[in-house]
């Protein structure tokens, strides 16, 4: 049901997180730059970023993309859930919930993070039910222009 992500996925994910940035999940779209560029280092490195490919009935039914940090605060590896996304019709069929069951089991891992956007209210019903809290701090970004 879920398996790492592979070259042969690249047509998949691409088109996959395009849709996924032109939907409600997200508050805004990124250049595709961005995602072929985070395609290559997840096909080159895992340090950073690892990604999924989530099927069902052999078909390729959506993906997750995971960021990996340390947290002095958590005691250890954290990995961000930083999207997940399943196609329209593969939904309410228990994929994100299994995934996120997925992840738990992940050893080594002293924490599971995610942001979403608060107006998703379905995606914030399976993350309570799967056991995740609000964490309580605000984010800041600064977004670094390139030259």
């Amino acid at each position: 049901m879920f398996r790492e992500i592979t070259e042969n996925d690249r047509d998949f994910y691409i088109n996959t997180v395009k849709a996924f940035y032109n939907s409600d999940a997200v508050l805004h779209s990124i250049p595709d730059d961005y995602i072929v560029k985070t395609f290559e280092e997840l096909m080159h490195n895992d340090t950073y970023a690892q990604a999924f490919i989530i099927e069902k009935d052999d078909k390729r039914a959506g993906y997750a993309l995971l960021a990996k940090t340390f947290s002095q605060e958590a005691g250890g590896i954290v990995l961000w859930l930083d999207e997940l996304y399943i196609l329209p019709e593969f939904r309410s069929c228990g994929l994100g919930s299994a995934f996120l069951e997925f992840l738990k089991q992940i050893p080594d891992t002293a924490r599971l993070r995610l942001e979403l956007c608060p107006s998703n209210k379905k995606a914030c019903e399976v993350y309570k039910r799967q056991g995740f809290e609000n964490f309580g701090y605000a984010q800041m970004i600064y977004e670094k222009k390139e030259p």
